[in-house]
């Protein structure tokens, strides 16, 4: 199965990119981890046409059997940055997204792991119409204590992302 992990954070020790990552080898070792340091949306810039590193990852997207998206949560919301990849890739042509296969988790240092987040990943994905997994939730709360080494160490999201990728195989060999 060929995956993109997309993680909703640039930092290099980031929860969230140590998460995708782990979902990712659950089902895959074909998978590519996205490049979200796109350059801010404008019309000016796009009057230039689609710049290469937003095209790329439309590319990514549309030639993959599923996507993982891992977002932290800032303010009750996905990262700027997901959000500003998620509308770069709106306007290149076609829809990438389009009955795509996608799992989304997140891992936050709060209680909630990411819920308001998540909520708020779902509705930016729906108009692109991609195949949403609605559960198993994955929602890795105080996230700096899951993790070890960059290693998911924590048995029971460790067993939620085994089921949520489960259940994106499953969805795939739907397609």
């Amino acid at each position: 199965m060929k995956l993109l992990a997309i993680s909703g954070a640039l930092r290099k020790a980031s929860l969230n990119t140590l998460l995708v990552r782990h979902a990712a080898r659950e089902i895959s070792t074909d998978y590519q981890l996205a490049d979200l340091n796109l350059p801010l949306y404008s019309a000016d810039i796009e009057e230039a046409g689609i710049p290469v590193l937003v095209q790329t990852l439309a590319d990514q997207i549309a030639s993959t059997d599923a996507v993982i998206i891992s977002t932290p949560e800032y303010n009750k919301n996905i990262s700027g940055v997901l959000k500003n990849a998620l509308d770069r890739v709106s306007r290149t042509p076609g829809n990438p997204w389009a009955r795509k296969p996608v799992a989304i988790m997140s891992a936050t240092a709060g209680r909630s792991g990411g819920e308001r987040a998540q909520n708020s990943l779902r509705l930016c994905l729906q108009p692109f119409a991609p195949r949403l997994l609605n559960g198993p939730e994955v929602l890795v709360g105080s996230a700096h204590d899951a993790f070890a080494s960059g290693i998911l160490i924590n048995k029971r999201y460790q067993k939620a992302v085994g089921a949520l990728m489960a259940a994106l195989r499953a969805e795939v060999r739907m397609r």
